[in-house]
């Protein structure tokens, strides 16, 4: 093992060492003076956050099958770590070799979640290396964004030298097979990402001029290298059962947030939620084969010792064999302690039968996720559920044994009224009604709880909801309180807690999922005035971003309430994910007539991304 970056008097001051040390169960080893390419994979929250993402942990397997090069990790240090760094100048090292960051080749950011964005400039400043891209020499890391937040680059553009739009299996091996070359050849940083420019995918901001008209809206978006594209496409996975996909990950010293096997059993979502950013950019829905899944259920447990299993996916009730999948591994791995997790289920007989069967009912809670309170707001969302099926799921649930609930709704939607407001509390009373109404008093086991929780909408890019107003923190608050006022009317009141979300966080969420390249300045001075680990809420500063908003006179009505028009050019729109803008601008017009919009097995709604040759568009056709 490498001497450790840090000192055992530091270890024992700071909370949970083990944090930083490294040497976790099946950590790969490699010599790094055997390899030609050094990349840093950065996770940027904390290591128990980071731990838990599969992503990561794909990427850290398949980048370390390939010979030459030599793939670590890296995580945010926590508050009193980050401190003791800048006292004593101790620069960020990878867990693997304990190797300083600046010594790598690549720094790889996957960016999951807008309120991460300081934990970047964290991430880069601890490493010695200039935060804005133009800054860079060419002995430092060549930076790279990938993740879900990188469909919209530009508030963070300044800070990469490169994104890479897509799933991370299908570009990597190239790109640094062109890295590798350049560096053997003497090329300057430059010459790379002139190269990198041309695979399909890759996105080098400062190869980019962006002008705008006097209202605020962008003018032009134009190339100033001839290397780069006019349009970054889409690069995704079609061969669900590729060898990429670690059968020994990687088993944290501590507990992680989900400390399990994963199975990712598919990928992309059938659903057409208007509001949802993943089901659009991760069309087509793409399954995994059983018998893949069933064997990397037994190699995972068998290289991890964990002793649970989790199904992974957008809407697992939609994978086409997961009765199968689900009897296979009850009867396979319960019997030698093995509890089986399945998040992300349509409550309906099957799923309940078998949450019967890997959950203790007396215990647990069920989760349902109406989003919104009224069939109206159902509609406008496409959320594809009525109440009729919400209220015989949990009807099904309680007669199962279950008496606790939770409810998930979003407040703030494009064209909510007071009425459907209130149904948020008057479906949770249904519920709560159905319980004592069914459920003959020597059969229950206790009171029913109903947990009613509202987030607060956030329009992000490429949804049909992109060019919709957002409300303003008054607006939020507003609703909350007429959602919580109506609860207290209730008869079961006692019955039901309604919670709501940070509404000082959900506006910034907005200003950072549609901004422009005038955002990054916002960023860099919120994060130089404190903020950091802005998605925890004991660790968010609002006067920190209140101050870099004033300090750069940023119209948040411009961003966050301001409606944009079909015809504006959006700060993304130089990306191609494959559904067609003229399908968002449809299903925005669907979703003020309050139209449904059937899922992708009932009937193809010609989105654009069945030119990925694959998936769940070419279904009926084998």
């Amino acid at each position: 093992m490498s001497k450790l970056a840090l000192s055992d008097e530091i270890l024992l001051e700071i909370e949970k060492p083990a944090r930083y040390i490294g040497n976790e169960v099946n950590m790969v080893r490699k010599n790094p003076d055997h390899i030609d390419v050094r990349f840093a994979m950065c996770f940027p929250d904390v290591y128990e956050i980071g731990m838990s993402h599969l992503g990561i942990q794909i990427l850290y397997d398949m980048l370390n099958k390939k010979e030459n090069v030599y793939c670590e990790r890296v995580y945010s240090p926590w508050h009193d770590l980050d401190k003791i760094m800048r006292e004593q100048n101790i620069p960020l090292f990878s867990l693997e070799t304990q190797t300083p960051i600046k010594e790598f080749d690549f720094l790889g950011i996957t960016i999951q979640y807008e309120m991460c964005y300081t934990n970047i400039l964290q991430v880069l400043e601890l490493s010695g290396i200039p935060i804005f891209a133009k800054d860079r020499t060419d002995d430092m890391p060549i930076v790279i964004g990938g993740g879900p937040c990188a469909y919209n680059p530009e508030p963070i553009a300044d800070f990469f030298d490169m994104f890479y739009i897509g799933e991370g299996e299908i570009t990597y091996y190239d790109l640094i097979d062109i890295y590798n070359e350049n560096k053997k050849n003497g090329g300057t940083r430059k010459d790379f990402l002139e190269k990198a420019a041309h695979i399909e995918g890759i996105y080098i901001p400062s190869f980019y001029d962006v002008s705008y008209n006097e209202d605020g809206t962008i003018k032009s978006f134009e190339k100033n290298n001839e290397n780069a594209k006019d349009v970054i496409k889409k690069q995704l996975l079609m061969d669900m059962d590729t060898k990429y996909y670690p059968e020994k990950p990687l088993v944290p010293f501590i507990k992680a947030t989900q400390d399990r096997v994963v199975l990712e059993i598919q990928r992309g979502c059938i659903r057409q939620c208007r509001f949802c950013q993943a089901g659009s950019v991760y069309k087509p829905v793409r399954e995994r084969s059983i018998e893949f899944l069933k064997d990397k259920a037994y190699k995972m447990l068998k290289s991890t010792g964990h002793e649970e299993i989790s199904l992974s996916s957008l809407s697992s009730s939609d994978y086409t064999n997961l009765e199968e999948l689900v009897t296979f591994l009850i009867d396979e791995f319960k019997s030698k302690g093995v509890n089986i997790s399945l998040p992300s289920l349509r409550i309906d007989a099957f799923s309940l039968d078998v949450m019967s069967k890997v959950q203790d009912v007396r215990k647990s809670s069920l989760t349902f996720a109406p989003e919104a309170g009224s069939q109206r707001m159902r509609n406008v969302i496409n959320k594809g559920l009525t109440e009729d099926v919400i209220l015989n799921g949990a009807s099904m649930a309680f007669h199962g044994g279950w008496n606790r609930v939770k409810l998930y709704f979003m407040l703030g939607l494009p064209g909510e009224t007071k009425e459907d407001m209130e149904g948020i509390a008057l479906l949770s009373e249904k519920i709560a009604e159905l319980y004592y109404d069914e459920i003959p008093k020597e059969e229950r086991h206790g009171k029913v709880s109903i947990v009613a929780s509202t987030s607060f909408f956030v329009p992000k890019p490429f949804t049909p909801f992109q060019w919709a107003s957002m409300n303003n923190k008054e607006q939020f608050l507003d609703k909350a309180r007429i959602v919580n006022a109506k609860m207290k009317t209730l008869l079961n009141k006692k019955s039901i807690k309604y919670n709501w979300h940070e509404a000082d966080v959900s506006v910034l969420e907005g200003l950072l999922a549609r901004g422009d390249r005038k955002i990054a300045n916002v960023i860099y001075d919120a994060y130089k005035n404190g903020a950091l680990y802005d998605a925890w809420s004991d660790s968010f500063k609002l006067e920190c971003w209140e101050k870099a908003i004033e300090d750069n006179n940023i119209d948040m009505d411009f961003y966050i309430t301001r409606e944009r028009t079909i015809d504006e050019f959006l700060p993304w729109d130089f990306i191609d994910t494959g559904v067609k803008k003229e399908y968002l601008i449809k299903e925005w017009e669907n979703a003020r007539n309050e139209v449904v919009t059937p899922n992708c097995r009932m009937k193809c709604s010609g989105c654009g991304v069945a030119r990925f040759g694959g998936g769940v568009c070419f279904e009926a056709k084998n």
